[in-house]
């Protein structure tokens, strides 16, 4: 098997050796117990989300699959739908940082169905638990993010210059039968990122940094038929959105793989956005999620021949200059590589695992 690994550099020119890749959409699970794992199990499984068993995460499962699948970091992610579940998932996951500032990465929960305790999250995550950037939800709890109650919320994400990693409700009630995480949560994205833009977000509030989970799911398929149609006569477009905008802003959006490492998702994206804007990421910790599934995604990642291999091998630290922080705490971990020849370049390889064949 073929092993992608990366050397990410900082920005002050000291070399950081992160030798693994950097996965910005891994999730988490504050502790529960047995029976509020079952109450979730049958709660999905309700929603047509058939899993045989209830899902228990763990940290100490979390860093054995991150070391055999040598990923170096893992930005996390939860979004509760409640308050107190939110601001609690959000101390659990600073607490895990803190244990392991090298491993791991917080992306904070934002409850955007009210933009003045969002505002106030944004500010206690950001300037008390030092986070590394905002996780949101397309749609939570009925509010979409092109909602305009949340002009303030993306001034003030703009405002900090903050990277914000977006993903669709994959709890949401299952479609014609099949459980929302197959195929619903790719439209979800693609119509949200849509409103996003005809809202005058993106053009608004350029400072802050999208990242979109699965690829953007099934907006890069349809950004040639959004490019083509979006500013005709018909279609609503009350801030005038012009078509060159369209193409520039869907350009400038980041893109992750998870579950979506093959070419069938990578082609559209790369047509739609370019190769920095890729970004790794597995969807681990949830239980759409396992093992094969995750190691079969990577490997298709490997694969992929619509990339020279270092610009593939290049995807899996592209998102170092979205998150400064936590490449200054690799940087500043005991033991931390330095650049023999003081470059401070960015550089990536892919090495052969001889052991694993």
């Amino acid at each position: 098997m073929e092993r992608i690994c990366f050397l990410g550099y900082s920005a002050r020119g000291i070399l950081g050796c992160v030798t693994g890749l950097l996965d910005v959409h891994a999730h988490f699970t504050p502790p529960t117990t047995a029976r509020e794992r079952q109450a979730r199990w049958q709660a999905m499984r309700a929603k047509r989300f058939l899993a045989p068993q209830p899902y228990h995460w763990t940290v100490a499962g979390t860093l054995d699959y991150m070391d055999r699948a040598g990923v170096a970091m893992q930005l996390l992610s939860n979004i509760p739908k409640t308050p107190d579940a939110l601001r609690e998932s959000n101390d659990y996951g600073a607490a895990l940082v803190a244990a392991h500032p090298t491993r791991f990465g917080l992306l904070a929960a934002l409850p955007t169905d009210d933009p003045r305790a969002a505002l106030a999250e944004i500010a206690r995550c950001a300037d008390e638990l030092h986070v590394d950037g905002f996780a949101v939800t397309c749609d939570y709890n009925g509010v979409s993010l092109g909602d305009p109650s949340l002009e303030p919320v993306w001034a003030e994400l703009d405002r900090r210059g903050a990277t914000v990693f977006a993903h669709p409700d994959a709890y949401a009630p299952a479609n014609l039968g099949r459980p929302s995480p197959l195929l619903e949560v790719a439209f979800e994205t693609a119509r949200t990122v849509v409103d996003l833009l005809y809202a005058g977000i993106l053009r608004r509030f350029p400072n802050f940094r999208l990242i979109l989970a699965h690829c953007g799911g099934a907006l890069p398929a349809l950004a040639g038929r959004l490019e083509l149609l979006g500013t005709q006569d018909w279609v609503p477009n009350p801030n005038r959105i012009e078509q060159h905008e369209i193409r520039a802003q869907l350009a400038g959006l980041y893109l992750d793989t998870a579950a979506t490492g093959t070419g069938h998702s990578l082609a559209p994206a790369l047509a739609m956005t370019s190769p920095e804007h890729l970004v790794y990421g597995s969807d681990s910790g949830v239980p759409c999620s396992t093992e094969t599934t995750l190691e079969a995604n990577r490997q298709a990642l490997a694969d992929f021949t619509g990339l020279p291999r270092e610009q593939r091998a290049a995807i899996g630290h592209n998102a170092l200059r979205l998150f400064p922080a936590a490449v200054a705490r690799i940087d500043r971990a005991p033991g931390a590589d330095q650049d023999p020849k003081g470059t401070g370049k960015c550089s990536a390889q892919i090495r052969r695992d001889s052991s694993s064949g």
